[in-house]
């Protein structure tokens, strides 16, 4: 197993002319789902990303089924392994069993970050003997684990959530603030620009600390992402920066997402999402070529070593933008995958009913 820097690497070497590219997944909630991801694995691995990442679940709810998810993915599917580890409902005592856990299975990538809130609760709050930030957790794994792991922590194109304000006034924005000012139900919010390099500054103690990838939180305006890793390069950040692209799908989930992130959806995309919000086939057509021409701009400027694709747990979108962008991808539809695919349904199983 390698370090996700290393392939990025290694990639990169190769300057292929279409991009490469990474898949997220988040675990399910039933056996069902569970099983279906299993197969959803083998069908996306015969794509031969770069490396997978696996989630650890809003409020740590899912820690366990995440480093199953995680440590089959590394040894029933031969995935490289990006695992998540997050703060949230962490006591010391339980990251250092993730990571012990995650070592013994051959993981040897974390995803650091603080997490969302616990369910059910609107504020991040440490607990008791617990990490308070992201940049606790890089300091505590370089500092008991050396480099066996390759640490990735997250970016944040618009700003943190947490970092993006109620604007009264938009005709006082600057420049740099209108290009990234978000709608949220008619109403505009930004990260200002005070609170932006205080972002970046974080984000720059995280890489000091020991992180070598950066991954992004999802976005829709190509320039938006594109200034912030020109941002990140005046200030001495060198590390690969991975563009978090999301397919969009149904209109509900679309909403919830881009609500709860407050990403910046520009105009013209609102403008179709909207039109299609009755029509989910539409929207899912138009969904895809919006975020395939999106993944392309980033692509086609040459900051960027991979895509990193937010699948939510589906390969249909996800594929069709590759193949926009001129991928070749396998045939999963040949006498010999279909015949391959029914004998792993029954491997997956028979693994789970151990």
């Amino acid at each position: 197993m390698s370090k996700v820097v290393d392939i990025l690497a290694k990639s990169q070497e190769q300057k292929s002319s279409t991009p490469d590219f990474s898949f997220e997944y988040f675990p399910p909630k039933t056996d069902a789902g569970v099983e279906n991801l299993y197969n959803r694995f083998w069908r996306m691995s015969k794509q031969e990303p770069l490396f997978v990442d696996v989630t650890w679940g809003a409020g740590g709810r899912t820690s366990d089924l995440t480093m199953g998810l995680s440590a089959n993915a590394t040894k029933q599917f031969g995935l490289e392994v990006n695992m998540h580890l997050t703060c949230t409902n962490m006591v010391s005592g339980a990251v250092e069993k993730a990571l012990e856990e995650a070592k013994a299975n051959g993981i040897r990538n974390i995803c650091a970050l603080r997490g969302d809130p616990p369910e059910g609760e609107k504020k991040w709050e440490a607990v008791e003997g617990g990490f308070t930030c992201a940049l606790d957790l890089v300091k505590h794994i370089r500092k008991n684990y050396g480099d066996y792991f390759g640490i990735s922590v997250a970016g944040y194109p618009e700003g943190h959530p947490d970092a993006i304000k109620k604007v009264e006034d938009v005709s006082k924005l600057t420049k740099a603030e209108a290009a990234r000012q978000i709608n949220v139900d008619g109403e505009i919010w930004v990260c200002y620009d005070e609170d932006y390099q205080k972002e970046l500054a974080y984000l720059k103690e995280k890489m000091d600390a020991g992180a070598d990838v950066i991954l992004t939180q999802l976005f829709y305006d190509a320039d938006v992402f594109l200034a912030f890793v020109d941002s990140c390069r005046k200030i001495g950040i060198t590390a690969p920066i991975l563009p978090g692209i999301m397919p969009i799908g149904a209109y509900g989930g679309f909403k919830r997402m881009t609500g709860f992130c407050k990403t910046r959806v520009p105009e013209d995309v609102a403008a179709v999402i909207e039109e299609l919000k009755d029509n989910p086939d539409g929207l899912k057509q138009q969904g895809i070529q919006i975020v395939a021409n999106l993944a392309k701009k980033v692509w086609d400027s040459g900051k960027v070593p991979a895509l990193h694709f937010y699948t939510l747990n589906q390969e249909t979108a996800t594929f069709a933008i590759l193949k926009s962008l001129g991928v070749q991808l396998v045939d999963l539809k040949t006498e010999e995958m279909v015949a391959r695919a029914a004998e792993v349904k029954e491997e997956v199983k028979a693994m789970m009913a151990k």
